[in-house]
């Protein structure tokens, strides 16, 4: 190998160890765990979020009642899933209730973010939501995770 590709090899790894060494965390130890059902933020968390379910935390209280059909607000959140390239890790629904939880990634460190939603049908064109993001990893969210409930909840709103 020819001496200057080698250092340039050598500086891009040198470089790229940081991201690689988080990426090697990551696999480690956030591997995927279904969420069957809706959970609450742990008291004092700070990277934890979630709007809706009287359990409002860190997000600023806004009416989870929206005047959308139910396959409305579904075809929203299934654009919002697809836009951010999430992973659909429990999906379930019945005629009035919709619940799924998928997995959305950090931008280049890509952490994994577990977020829930929950929709419940009211009548014909007025739905109930409850929104939850929370980090797997990490003591703190540095706002992520308010940050995309707000995301979500103005296209669902839309």
């Amino acid at each position: 190998m020819h001496p200057t590709l080698s250092k340039a090899v050598l500086l891009f790894l040198l470089l790229a160890s940081p991201w690689l060494l988080v990426q090697g965390w990551i696999f480690v130890g956030a591997q995927d765990e279904s969420i069957p059902s809706m959970e609450v933020c742990p008291e004092g968390s700070a990277n934890c979020a979630h709007l809706g379910g009287n359990a409002d935390y860190r997000m600023d209280a806004s009416s989870t009642t929206i005047d959308r059909s139910i396959d409305d607000i579904r075809s929203e959140l299934s654009d919002y899933i697809a836009e951010y390239d999430s992973e659909i890790l429990v999906e379930e629904a019945s005629e009035s209730t919709y619940y799924v939880h998928f997995v959305e990634k950090t931008p280049f460190w890509l952490f994994p973010d577990d977020v829930l939603v929950t929709i419940e049908q009211i009548d014909e064109d007025t739905v109930e939501i409850e929104l939850h993001s929370q980090s797997r990893l990490g003591v703190g969210d540095m706002g992520v995770n308010p940050e995309r409930l707000e995301r979500i909840y103005d296209q669902l709103v839309g």
